[in-house]
């Protein structure tokens, strides 16, 4: 990726190359002033004596993974890519944890208390922890991008067609459904839905073709819960058979398809139940903020030869798409969200019973638990060089987990390279 680049007040520049970045920290005109993503601040230079251009922040909100892209709109260069590995489903799996726990111990102690329901009120616009974390990740992402990178706008997807008519009033009847991106919104539903393979024999990697599970010929309907994904060879053999006639061999196969073509999409209803909060809050950043449909990302990736990632979607959101966008060479970064800690003080067994505190100190010897350090280990059975974070302890003994290993390490042996900020990095 390009390197971010501060003046000497903090004021951000036009990302630089990094032979660039590499040749001005060897002058010694730069300094490194953050790891991740990597940054240098200029000693010699304001923003005054120095000639930047509009970038643009391109948002792919998902359930699991978030892709942001920064581009450059004069040029299409994409200049950095980020990829934001979500934690809903771990707080959703805690605060029921939580609540089994908490309930338990109100039947042993208050078993014959009242029920109150005067504690239930939510304020408008609430949204559950699980989702609540994933807005909260892409709008810590967005505020840091904007403080290394003049960014004078915002794109998101926001999944869901766009009214056509809004761009063409007189459009109406088929026209309406046959627009310039018919069928990329179906077909891109029913591609996460059946997770990209056919739903008859579970092949992948091929051409795949949209399916009715009950035939149009028999009195099946066009809706998505009568639709799903096959192959050539399954489709033509199937024809126009009831699906139970087709699948009489496979059994298991027809109780999944029957289950699977009724179930919700649990992912798109997540991103479904932010989207509009998320684009309320970025509205609040006073940049504006362009809106495009799933659609109109897959209609611009196809249409470029794009691979299909999570970045490069997020970098063909909405009409603002230049025409050719510059990718070679870009490794996105890796974020995942790790947490700030936690507030409990008390560990409990599987039945709820005490069976450790935690002291309320968060710092150890200068270290605290997640920071990103290099260990040079010079003695024992453990010795040479690693990076990787740290889980302190209240004794000069810290676990070092590194890509592939776990082990105990003195902290004398560390050097912290950037501090604990509740995320974890990779490329």
């Amino acid at each position: 990726m390009r390197v971010f680049v501060l003046d000497k007040n903090l004021k951000p520049l036009d990302p630089c190359h990094p032979a660039r970045a590499r040749e001005l920290l060897s002058q010694g005109r730069a300094k490194v002033f953050k790891r991740y993503p990597f940054t240098i601040v200029l000693q010699d230079r304001a923003a005054e004596e120095s000639v930047t251009h509009p970038h643009r922040i391109k948002i792919d909100p998902g359930s699991k993974t978030t892709g942001i892209a920064v581009v450059q709109e004069k040029t299409g260069r994409v200049t950095s890519a980020f990829e934001i590995s979500h934690r809903g489903q771990q707080v959703k799996d805690s605060l029921e944890s939580r609540r089994s726990l908490r309930r338990g111990r109100r039947n042993r102690k208050t078993r014959y208390r009242k029920p109150r329901f005067l504690n239930r009120t939510r304020k408008d616009g609430w949204l559950p922890p699980s989702l609540e974390s994933r807005i909260a990740n892409i709008e810590t992402w967005v505020r840091r991008i904007r403080k290394l990178c003049p960014v004078t706008a915002i794109s998101q997807e926001l999944v869901r067609s766009r009214k056509q008519n809004i761009q063409n009033p007189e459009i109406n009847g088929v026209e309406y459904q046959r627009g310039e991106l018919f069928g990329f919104e179906v077909k891109e539903y029913l591609l996460a839905k059946w997770e990209r393979k056919c739903a008859y024999c579970g092949v992948k990697n091929v051409p795949f073709e949209i399916e009715h599970i009950i035939a149009r010929s028999k009195g099946g309907s066009n809706r998505v819960s009568n639709l799903c994904l096959s192959c050539h060879s399954c489709n033509q053999a199937k024809g126009n058979k009831p699906v139970e006639e087709f699948l009489k061999k496979k059994p298991g196969v027809l109780k999944r398809v029957l289950a699977q073509a009724k179930a919700p999409l649990k992912d798109a209803a997540a991103v479904n139940a932010t989207r509009w909060e998320l684009y309320r809050r970025l509205q609040s950043t006073g940049l504006p903020v362009e809106v495009g449909s799933g659609g109109r990302t897959k209609f611009n990736r196809k249409t470029k030869g794009i691979e299909k990632t999570h970045w490069t979607d997020a970098a063909c959101v909405g009409v603002s798409t230049p025409k050719k966008l510059l990718l070679n060479g870009i490794k996105p970064l890796s974020v995942k969200a790790k947490g700030h800690g936690k507030r409990q003080r008390c560990g409990t067994n599987k039945f709820g019973f005490p069976m450790r505190h935690a002291p309320r100190k968060k710092f150890f010897m200068g270290f605290q638990t997640g920071d990103l350090v290099e260990a040079n280990v010079l003695t024992g059975k453990y010795a040479g060089a690693y990076r990787g974070r740290i889980a302190i302890r209240f004794k000069p003994s810290f676990k070092l987990t590194t890509g592939s290993q776990k082990f105990d390490v003195h902290p004398k042996y560390l050097k912290t390279i950037h501090r604990a900020d509740g995320y974890e990095y990779a490329f």
